[in-house]
């Protein structure tokens, strides 16, 4: 009997473990028989989200300096894959504005864009990217994204914008010159060539843009982009202005993705594995903070390390499938949420809807003038800007503040995807310097309840016996401080031999700080005086055994509670002294005033 219960629990233990093996490798399993269910509700928000991204396909595709097909590519393998093995049921993956602009600035220089072997140049990057995010999705570093400031994403984009907008008015106003590759050296560019504006373009653009704006105002839900863009369409063939210098994009080829194999070098890998770095991390910033966003609305619980694998995965896969690297679209994924979608498998249907539109209306796409294009992504680049989230950072925190603004003028005169290093490097190293300057307070008994308070004089406390309190992790960058803030404290009060650690604060210790503690106890016992613990942890106080601390400060040195650990050390105090204090900090001073009368 009792084998087959162990039998049983084995059993069970196995086939527990093949479930959850099953669910990490192929996370759809989780929710598609869910969809089974609600399929009519993510085959709706499919197709909204089809029409939201085919502008925007085509758009992106511009800003990368591609062919205008490959934005569309991008919105269909990624998304699925991304759908697949990602853990949003929101999250719809695509081509991004401020990832097509990074893919321009890195490669732009090097080769022509939109020649073969600059698209090749591209797929190997997006393979790269792939590959780093997939790499840090199956190390479990999910994590990390959290210690990249969200004032730094608010920056970029800012600034991803301001540049996206100024490349743009040169098509917006029928002006033809090479676009300079730093953002002044754009502007003066442009002022200089201002006589030369088309006015036939102008007129197309700024009626794609009217329109636009006009069908966001009054019906938001519309496709306002899509609107406008056959706006300056039907406008360009009506006039035959395309005989007037106002260019179109040509027809479209298969709207199947062709299949594509990344030309692969040591030297082109040693060439954009800087930016694949960078796009990799911004990527997966857009895509974790999207989905985070969403799921604050939904209720749905993220998985940050599947998110890195399902956003990698997607880009490895793609870059075979004609695509660019792409990440989660905050566009699509809002408009996907509001239309009603329950499931992944609103991603899926999306890419499905996308491709049959694309296959009926690929002829006609050839008159889309690229002026309306220009006007169009001077919309989104508008709408890259968070307005109110920049106006309550400066009101909230300058710190915060200074990053993002330091990340938008990165973004404005440096190359991109240094921007993003800068902007990530200010942000973990203003935290590192917080973490590495905890209060270290100076702590007495208040009041009938004996809770501790902060001392806001010295002459607040005991001559004999002093309370420190440390508010942070003890690790190697913190140490330094904190020996000398009780270095500080103790010097206002020479004669205090009695120090009691206040540690209920402190969450963990490294080895520095270990050594640290060593020293401290060792130097306070040799100047005559004894250190003593409160409020230790379970996980700090195990460390605290196995690194030899607790040993050697003594098992009587530490202390569960505060009323235990200061009646025990009161009475240690030196009563002569007591009998000459006019203080009062401790109830048990009473005591051992008596004391001194009695030895007296």
């Amino acid at each position: 009997m009792g084998n087959d219960i162990v039998a049983l629990g084995v059993k069970s233990h196995a086939s527990f473990s093949a479930k959850k093996w099953l669910n990490l490798l192929f996370p759809f399993m989780l929710w598609i028989p869910e969809a089974k269910k609600t399929w009519k509700h993510d085959l709706f928000a499919g197709l909204t989200g089809a029409i939201v991204v085919l502008p925007q396909g085509v758009a992106f595709a511009m800003i990368a300096g591609l062919p205008p097909q490959y934005g569309l590519y991008t919105a269909i393998v990624p998304a699925i894959i991304a759908a697949l093995f990602g853990s949003s049921r929101h999250l719809i993956s695509g081509p991004t504005t401020a990832i097509s602009l990074v893919i321009f600035s890195s490669i732009g220089g090097l080769v022509q864009p939109g020649s073969d072997e600059y698209i090749s140049l591209v797929l190997l990057l997006t393979l790269l990217v792939g590959v780093l995010q997939f790499s840090m999705g199956a190390a479990r570093m999910g994590g990390l994204i959290n210690f990249v400031s969200h004032s730094v994403v608010i920056g970029f984009t800012a600034g991803a914008a301001v540049l996206i907008a100024v490349s743009q008015l040169k098509h917006f106003l029928g002006l033809d010159f090479k676009n300079a590759s730093h953002f002044i050296d754009n502007i003066i560019l442009l002022i200089k060539h201002i006589p030369e504006l088309n006015p036939y373009v102008l007129i197309v653009s700024s009626a794609t843009l009217f329109v636009v704006i006009l069908v966001r105002k009054i019906k938001p839900t519309w496709p306002n982009m899509l609107f406008g863009m056959l706006t300056g369409a039907v406008l360009t063939v009506l006039t035959g202005w395309q005989n007037e210098g106002v260019k179109v994009i040509g027809a479209l080829p298969s709207p199947i993705p062709p299949l594509s194999l990344p030309a692969f070098s040591l030297e082109s890998v040693k060439l954009l594995t800087t930016p694949a770095l960078a796009i990799a991390m911004m990527g997966l910033m857009e895509a974790v903070s999207i989905a985070r966003s969403v799921a604050l609305q939904s209720g749905q619980r993220i998985d940050g390390n599947q998110e890195f694998i399902g956003q990698g995965l997607s880009n490895i896969i793609g870059a075979f499938f004609s695509s660019y690297a792409s990440s989660g679209s905050f566009t699509r994924t809002g408009v996907n949420y509001r239309s009603g979608a329950k499931t992944q498998a609103a991603a899926i249907f999306a890419s499905i809807w996308l491709f049959l539109i694309l296959f009926f209306i690929s002829p006609y796409a050839a008159y889309l003038p690229i002026a309306s294009m220009a006007a169009v992504i001077l919309v989104v680049a508008y709408n890259l800007v968070s307005f109110h989230h920049i106006a309550a950072i400066f009101k909230i925190s300058s710190t915060e503040a200074f990053i993002l603004v330091v990340t938008f003028l990165a973004t404005l005169f440096l190359e991109l995807e240094f921007a993003i290093y800068v902007g990530a490097l200010l942000s973990v190293g203003i935290y590192l310097n917080k973490t590495s300057n905890p209060n270290v307070l100076p702590r007495i008994p208040e009041g009938p309840s004996r809770h501790f308070v902060t001392a806001n004089s010295a002459n607040q406390l005991c001559p004999q016996f002093g309370i420190v309190r440390v508010d942070g992790d003890l690790y190697f960058a913190a140490m330094t401080y904190v020996e000398e803030q009780i270095a500080m404290l103790n010097s206002l009060i020479p004669t205090q031999k009695k120090l009691l650690l206040v540690f209920s604060s402190v969450n963990h210790i490294d080895v520095t700080g270990v050594e640290s503690l060593k020293h401290l106890i060792e130097d306070w016992r040799k100047a005559g005086g004894d250190v003593y613990f409160y409020g230790i942890k379970w996980k700090l106080m195990t460390i605290l055994y196995k690194s030899g601390v607790a040993h050697l400060v003594g098992s009587d040195h530490i202390f569960r509670d505060k009323e235990t650990a200061v009646d025990t050390i009161v009475k240690e105090l030196d009563v002569k002294v007591c009998a000459m204090c006019e203080k009062r900090v401790f109830w048990e001073c009473d005591a051992n005033k008596a004391r001194a009368k009695e030895k007296k």
